[in-house]
């Protein structure tokens, strides 16, 4: 990231003029927790050279000049920790993420390793260059319930980590260190090696296990939904992430802290991932320290939380994070300090969106055919496929199923069913339906049959090519034919959500990006997914988000009962278990 220092010098002493320049604005210094009034802001190329009263000198002919009287200057906006790589291509996002004031994301990458390997890491990557704001990302830590999909050489991470745009290795499950430590240990040392952090997941874990997680390097966490949670980690040295996203909203109890009077310099906000309507109703980053304001927070401290702070936990604050000479100059007029609503955009000394539009268009990415076969399986499904046969010639079976407590969360029950014709199939008048879980990429087509309770489907099946930390086929299905049908759609599509009945496709979102992402402009995908969700309903599955519930049973993230093309897993204990006891 060179910088002409020279230069910079120059117009900071008022010899050359800037090419940019914000005049006669309250500047919110985030370095003191100071409003600045009549502050000005001389800008070079990238860089921000001078800050103060005296920016008349450095304003020459040519240069753009911002009136920023009667409002309020904030450095653009951090989001630290979110998931891009699935749904939308980035130049989609942007459209919507920019005019909110995000000039700097960093993103996991985890989705595309296990479906991709190398390449689709990197062709992602490759696809956040040249992009009017700058990205960050995190290596896949590759913490998976699946054998296959979980193992990741060594010398890919280093690989990963060689890149400039790569700062640390992301999440890792702290039941995955702990139960597999020969395996994400050495991890942990190839990334410290390299001078990079390890960022944390440590949902659920106990006072002792949590030091025992945080011990080898690990130096945020995100998961803590209540201030007490928040507390503990703080206490413990790490930076905690408060989320405002799709996945999670846990600002308005994480906000109680707010009144404690604890330092809040470790603490950030960050979206984990935004769903692409949510991305158009709501916002990104502006729409989370607006409800952090909302909920109870200083409006200067809320902005730090999604700027300096963000800033300081990567080391990357003498490039942003605040409003000073030698930063990146990345800044927005907001209206005042309570009202995160952007009127300018500037990123990289450029002005990206001003006047309701954006004036620097994002770059399109053209993903390789290779991202556009990722769908391998070797086999036509059919109805036998999904048979469950019994073991004995009893005419009861005793088996294991998953059971959803909530949309996400996810427990083991037992329960003794009948064995019909020697099999044992769904039983829609219980909520009990089959659930399959197909490899796609590594066994082309390795299959494990499953139960599940409370999804809600009454009639077809429904199946996905996204499913967390692996990479499997996911289909719920009330009968074996219409899971066929599902499931052979989706190889057709090369990726995407599926839902058959009667043996028809009745709705479908293509994914054929890796099988994630769409080729559709947001506007369209939002659309389609609204109409798959209204489809699903109507069939009913009442979850606010049944995509998310679908493609989050293979999740390890997520407790306790998960399942992949090896069998259900149990987290707690880490094992693998079959359908029948």
């Amino acid at each position: 990231m060179p910088r002409d220092a020279t230069k910079l010098m120059d117009v900071a002493l008022g010899n050359a003029p800037a090419d940019l320049a914000v005049i006669n604005a309250t500047l919110l210094n985030v370095y003191t927790g100071e409003l600045l009034k009549n502050q000005s802001i001389s800008v070079v190329d990238k860089w921000i050279a001078y800050v103060g009263e005296g920016a008349q000198d450095a304003i020459g002919t040519k240069t753009m000049v911002i009136d920023a009287d009667g409002k309020t200057v904030i450095p653009g906006l951090i989001d630290g920790h979110t998931h891009l790589g699935w749904m939308c291509p980035i130049d989609q996002y942007l459209r919507y993420i920019i005019p909110g004031g995000t000039t700097t994301i960093v993103t996991e990458t985890l989705e595309l390793y296990p479906v991709g390997g190398l390449d689709a890491v990197q062709e992602f990557l490759a696809s956040l260059k040249e992009q009017p704001i700058k990205f960050l990302a995190t290596a896949p830590a590759m913490a998976s319930i699946s054998r296959k999909a979980g193992h990741m050489p060594l010398q890919d991470l280093k690989h990963l980590l060689s890149f400039g745009n790569v700062v640390g290795l992301g999440e890792t499950y702290w039941q995955s260190v702990l139960q597999q430590p020969d395996i994400l240990l050495p991890r942990f040392a190839e990334t410290l090696k390299s001078g990079k952090i390890l960022e944390g997941h440590s949902a659920g874990a106990s006072e002792k296990k949590l030091n025992a997680y945080i011990a080898p390097g690990i130096t945020s966490c995100h998961e803590p939904i209540t201030a007490d949670e928040v507390m503990q980690r703080l206490r413990l040295g790490i930076h905690v992430m408060a989320r405002e996203g799709s996945i999670r909203r846990d600002l308005k109890e994480i906000a109680k802290i707010s009144k404690t009077g604890v330092d809040l310099r470790r603490l950030i906000l960050v979206t984990d991932g935004i769903h692409p309507e949510d991305l158009l109703e709501k916002g990104y980053m502006e729409y989370v320290v607006q409800k952090a304001i909302e909920y109870g927070f200083d409006p200067v401290a809320a902005v730090q939380m999604a700027t300096l702070n963000v800033a300081e936990h990567f080391d990357l604050d003498h490039w942003v994070g605040g409003i000073a000479p030698g930063r990146f100059a990345d800044m927005l007029v907001i209206p005042d300090i309570s009202s995160i609503r952007p009127l300018t955009v500037i990123s990289n000394g450029q002005v990206v969106f001003d006047n309701d539009a954006l004036s620097v268009p994002p770059r399109p990415y053209p993903f390789s055919d290779e991202s556009r076969h990722s769908v391998h399986l070797s086999t036509q499904f059919e109805s036998f496929h999904f048979t469950l046969e019994t073991v004995s010639q009893s005419t009861q079976v005793s088996v294991r199923a998953i059971e959803l407590v909530t949309d996400l969360v996810t427990k083991e029950i037992h329960l003794t069913l009948p064995a019909i014709d020697g099999n044992i199939t769904s039983d829609i008048g219980r909520d009990l339906l089959k659930v399959a879980a197909i490899d796609r990429r590594h066994n082309q087509g390795k299959t494990f049959v499953g139960l599940v309770k409370g999804f809600g489907l009454k009639s077809g099946a429904f199946a996905s090519s996204a499913a967390w930390d692996t990479s499997d086929i996911i289909v719920i299905g009330t009968n074996d034919h219409d899971m066929a049908v599902a499931v052979n759609r989706i190889h057709a599509l090369q990726g995407g959500y599926v839902l058959c009945d009667n043996g028809q496709v009745v709705n479908e979102v293509p994914m054929p990006v890796w099988g994630l992402i769409s080729d559709l402009s947001i506007q369209e995908l939002v659309a389609q997914l609204a109409s798959l969700k209204l489809a699903l309903a109507g069939r009913g599955v009442m979850f606010p988000d049944p995509l998310l519930t679908i493609i989050t049973l293979t999740g390890a993230a997520i407790p306790f009962f998960r399942i992949c093309e090896e069998g259900y897993v149990d987290l707690k204990s880490g094992d693998t278990l079959g359908l029948y006891i």
